[in-house]
């Protein structure tokens, strides 16, 4: 079999009834094993499928693992990314390529169980557009765990939107819903948010979570830091408002304070100004105003990035894809 080389997108010509799209880094030992356990879940479901396979800059020999499948099946469909631009980008790259009716979202780790996909398909088929996975019993480290529960739990403060730390990418999407992600301007991607801001009938169900085939996540603490501000500022102004509100509060006590000195001094109790209240609420203020003008310029540098219009993305190759 032929493995066609090609850049750009593919149109869609309805085709195909599932697309499984799954984000590829240093993923080369764990290609094959992901192919043939989704393969042979699809096959038994009989129904027109494609897996799309997007490599995201691997520093490994990951778009090599993709190519030998795609040589074995044409179901197969391979995406290489001209270098790493982050998991989300590259699920934004594999909607932009699915021809299904129904695209399944999971990672390539195979902590995403490829059995429950049936599952997500069936109750999507009972008139949802969104099934979502809930994994209730997490296969990850105590450490990993807290991390996900603090960030899910501040970024729903921040945003105003209800999130749950056992939700991640995986589930299944219809059309109608990955064309609306793939429709937002959002510079900054990050999948879950983005299918909760898009709205549509959703549900969830309960599913296995497993342990990871090899290897271990390359979500450093450093990264999930970044991840967390970053789509923070992306998807709200809610920080600005809070230090509006920082702002006004420090200005009303600092008024405050002034009045209760005023009248101490009026009344001769207070005799000689004190050093140190001057200096802690003179770096308290400075304080203060430097934190708002960094975040300011992170909303302004995120404009700014936004204005430059350069693509969510760039190909470099893809296989088994009928594009030109």
């Amino acid at each position: 079999m032929v493995v066609h080389i090609t850049s750009g997108l593919r149109e869609n010509k309805g085709e195909v009834e599932l697309s499984v799209v799954s984000p590829v880094y240093m993923g080369e030992d764990i290609v094959s094993t992901l192919v043939e356990k989704i393969s042979s879940v699809l096959e038994s479901m009989k129904l027109a499928y494609e897996i799309i396979l997007v490599e995201d800059g691997s520093k490994d020999n990951s778009w090599l693992s993709i190519l030998e499948e795609c040589t074995k099946c044409k179901h197969v469909k391979g995406v290489k990314l001209s270098r790493n631009f982050g998991q989300h980008v590259a699920i934004s790259a594999g909607l932009e390529h699915a021809q299904g009716n129904w695209t399944v979202v999971m990672d390539c780790d195979l902590q995403d169980d490829p059995k429950e996909i049936q599952r997500l398909y069936a109750k999507a088929l009972e008139g949802y557009d969104v099934v979502l996975a809930q994994r209730l019993i997490r296969q990850d480290s105590k450490l990993k765990k807290l991390s996900s529960k603090l960030f899910y739990r501040v970024f729903g403060y921040l945003t105003g939107t209800e999130q749950d730390s056992t939700i991640a990418n995986f589930g299944i999407y219809s059309r109608k819903v990955t064309k609306s992600i793939i429709n937002m301007g959002d510079y900054e991607r990050y999948f879950p948010a983005m299918v909760q801001w898009v709205g549509f009938n959703r549900t969830k169900i309960p599913v296995r979570h497993s342990r990871r085939h090899s290897g271990r996540s390359s979500y450093s603490i450093k990264r999930l830091l970044l991840l967390a501000g970053n789509n923070i500022i992306a998807f709200s102004d809610k920080p600005l408002r809070l230090t509006a509100i920082l702002g006004f509060g420090v200005a009303s006590l600092s008024f405050l304070l002034g009045l209760i000195y005023l009248g101490l001094a009026i009344l001769g109790v207070l005799k000689v100004s004190g050093f140190a209240t001057i200096i802690i609420s003179l770096y308290f203020s400075v304080g203060c105003i430097i934190f708002t003008l960094g975040l300011v310029g992170l909303y302004v540098g995120k404009s700014f990035d936004k204005s430059k219009g350069r693509p969510l993305y760039i190909i470099d190759k893809t296989a088994n894809n009928s594009i030109r």
